[in-house]
């Protein structure tokens, strides 16, 4: 199963005490660690999160600096617990634009954790869906070649934050997929908020075009 997460309201909940915005980013990134530990228990195996888009440059040039100091330590902290929990690490999206002091330890991440089975971890950084639907298209390429270059399709699309849209995540992938919306900011956003994603994902009747089943009288 995928579940896709785009991770959003961590600078509004630093606001709402007083703090810097860096400090909800901060704050996201236990978030992070306790979905990534709890998803396997709920038979997510693969978890797209939306770390950074790439509209996401035009931030004031502190926040963005920050987070990518950010994102390499966690980067750097994380490996040793990827690979004790079985947890394959993958980025996605651009990497030109990306500090040159990131690209590598995102190398050896991938390397690293290459083998692990439990739960395949994707982070998409300064990543834009129409950016890599732009790249993959070749000409004569059907449907499921362009799957197969993108990723595996969506199950279930959870946004926290309060917003109500895709922004630019995961398009194509999200054409079947179901939708989550929460109030909860994703600093705050814990193992029963995904659990009751999960609950409320299970009950949906999925057709797929197709009509839906009745039982016989």
């Amino acid at each position: 199963m995928h579940v896709a997460i785009i991770m959003d309201g961590n600078g509004r909940w630093a606001q709402r005490f007083g703090w810097p915005r860096l400090a909800g980013h901060k704050q996201g990134a236990e978030s992070v660690r306790r979905v990534i530990r709890h998803s396997p228990k709920l038979g997510i195996d693969v978890l797209t999160l939306y770390a950074f888009s790439s509209d996401n440059w035009k931030r004031p040039a502190e926040e963005v600096s920050g987070l990518m100091r950010l994102l390499a330590h966690f980067i750097e902290k994380e490996v040793a617990e990827c690979l004790k929990n079985g947890v394959r690490l993958e980025f996605i999206g651009r990497r030109d634009r990306l500090p040159a002091n990131l690209i590598p330890a995102m190398e050896q991440a991938e390397r690293a954790t290459l083998h692990g089975k439990r739960v395949h971890v994707r982070i998409a950084l300064d990543y834009s869906s129409r950016d890599m639907l732009l790249a993959a298209l070749r000409p004569g390429m059907d449907r499921e070649e362009l799957s197969r270059s993108l990723g595996p399709d969506v199950d279930l699309l959870i946004r926290t934050g309060g917003e109500k849209r895709l922004s630019d995540f995961l398009l194509w992938e999200c054409a079947y997929a179901e939708f989550h919306f929460t109030q909860v900011a994703w600093p705050d956003f814990d193992e029963s908020d995904l659990e009751s994603a999960m609950n409320e994902f299970r009950a949906r009747e999925r057709r797929f075009g197709e009509v839906a089943q009745t039982s016989a009288a």
